[in-house]
């Protein structure tokens, strides 16, 4: 029997996830995420599209974040015709993104062509897919539910694990079993999330495995704890309201926002905070909280206890309002009272958050508020820099506003974490760890911690380059 594995994308890198196992010379690709930092650089390797689409057996999807699902419509537009498995959440989820980012991507196109015409140029930039394509995709959905062993092929048996990382986000433990009943278990990461996270369960502890495609993310970092990071806010909070500022908070429309807006209202519950106006400004974070709120088997016991017990939406309270048209959100800019906003893209690259940014990152009463991981090249990252000016919509910007970070919002396990879920589980059948979903610097310090600690053979995984198991 023979066994490949290679990456086309989050191999020393952290986004674009796209990982092959080849079988006895058949494909199955697990994750199909599109490319984030500088645009025409993540333009050109979205559209260098190098997986054989045609000739692959069936997709395997962890999660919904855009870095995993954003480019599955391409599969389809490449001869793709098989089944795509995920969780229940992740289906809805990735169908939330995938309409989004198509309809981004018109919009953009429609922009480009009027400034083309303007300027007498000829226009060439297409969209990826339409949300024709996405609509496609998602009708190529099987959904099964952690804990559910399912064939995917006559050699392939495939199982989802909790990750712990956002709502229907999952393991992938995959056994491959030759016609003599030998059998290989090779588990996918996905994403690894974090103990005591608000809303969804702890990640789950895997049974052995030869093979473990590992992330690595936050590999030489260590987050603050939950009670640190509930301290940090309530200050940041308390602070912009005796200055009469606004707090900026860059967040991903799906898990970041829902989890932020879960501790504003733990802490205006146990009055640390005043309850001050919150705009979540983003359609698709107004749609993604309505999928957590049918999403029931994926919360932990504290969350399933307020809504099912005593009927208490975590999600919603009176200070609350959701953005949804493009003339409510300029209109945020005219109040000048103590609010908080809450928008997207998480990375500060696209979307209503670089507007925000725009109108209060120059006043030294208002506060931007970083929650999570910041690719390299953008602007999210030019701000976890502390760069003294920045530069949106083609101006120069002075950055006079507080910048504050809090990584105990993290949704991936820092190392020591990651670490610790390693050792809770039997590894004593584990050949290999693969280090995929990181920054080339940082996944080297992981791989020596993670041989300090017991841990041998470990490959940090390189784009292209074929591992055979």
């Amino acid at each position: 029997m023979s066994i490949h594995i290679y990456s086309l994308g989050a191999a020393e890198e952290v986004t674009g996830s796209k990982h092959v196992l080849e079988v006895d010379g058949r494909a199955y690709l697990i994750d199909c995420g599109a490319f984030q930092g500088i645009r025409a650089e993540a333009d050109r390797k979205n559209r260098q599209f190098e997986i054989p689409a045609d000739k692959l057996e069936a997709v395997i999807l962890t999660h919904a974040h855009y870095d995993h699902s954003g480019l599955l419509p391409m599969l389809g537009l490449n001869g793709f015709t098989g089944n795509i498995y995920a969780t229940p959440a992740t289906r809805d989820l990735a169908n939330i993104i995938m309409m989004d980012s198509a309809k981004i991507q018109a919009r953009d196109a429609e922009y480009l062509q009027h400034q083309a015409e303007k300027k007498g140029e000829v226009f060439s930039w297409k969209p990826l897919y339409s949300e024709q394509d996405a609509i496609n995709t998602i009708n190529q959905f099987i959904t099964v539910s952690y804990n559910r062993p399912t064939w995917i092929s006559p050699k392939i048996k495939l199982e989802f694990f909790d990750a712990g990382h956002i709502l229907g986000s999952a393991m992938a433990v995959l056994s491959v079993t030759d016609s003599e009943g030998y059998s290989i278990k090779i588990a996918y990461t996905g994403d690894l999330g974090r103990k005591g996270k608000a809303i969804i369960r702890d990640p789950a502890l895997l049974p052995p495995v030869d093979y473990m495609l590992l992330e690595s993310t936050y590999g030489d970092r260590k987050h603050e704890s939950a009670t640190d990071a509930l301290e940090k806010l309530a200050e940041i909070v308390n602070r912009a309201t005796k200055m009469n500022g606004k707090i900026v908070i860059p967040a991903f429309a799906i898990e970041r926002t829902q989890e932020i807006v879960y501790y504003l209202h733990l802490l205006v519950d146990q009055k640390k905070i005043p309850e001050i106006p919150i705009y979540v400004d983003s359609p698709m974070a107004m749609n993604a909280t309505s999928i957590f709120q049918i999403h029931p088997e994926c919360y932990d016991d504290e969350t399933h206890h307020a809504f099912i017990k005593h009927h208490k939406n975590p999600f919603g309270f009176n200070s609350l309002k959701f953005v949804s048209s493009v003339d409510e959100s300029k209109k945020l800019n005219d109040i000048h009272e103590p609010m908080i906003i809450i928008s997207a893209d998480g990375m500060c690259e696209a979307g209503r958050i670089t507007h925000h940014l725009a109108n209060t990152i120059s006043d030294p009463k208002n506060q931007i508020l970083l929650v999570g991981f910041m690719a390299e090249h953008t602007l999210g990252r030019r701000l976890q820099n502390r760069e003294l000016e920045v530069k949106i919509f083609g101006r120069w910007f002075p950055v006079r506003a507080e910048i504050s970070q809090i990584n105990a919002f993290s949704a991936h396990a820092d190392y020591l974490e990651a670490t610790e879920w390693l050792q809770a589980m039997d590894t004593t059948r584990l050949k290999r760890i693969f280090l995929i979903h990181g920054e080339p610097d940082v996944q080297v310090v992981f791989k020596d911690h993670l041989e300090e600690n017991g841990f041998s053979s470990i490959q940090i995984v390189k784009y292209g380059e074929t591992y055979e198991l």
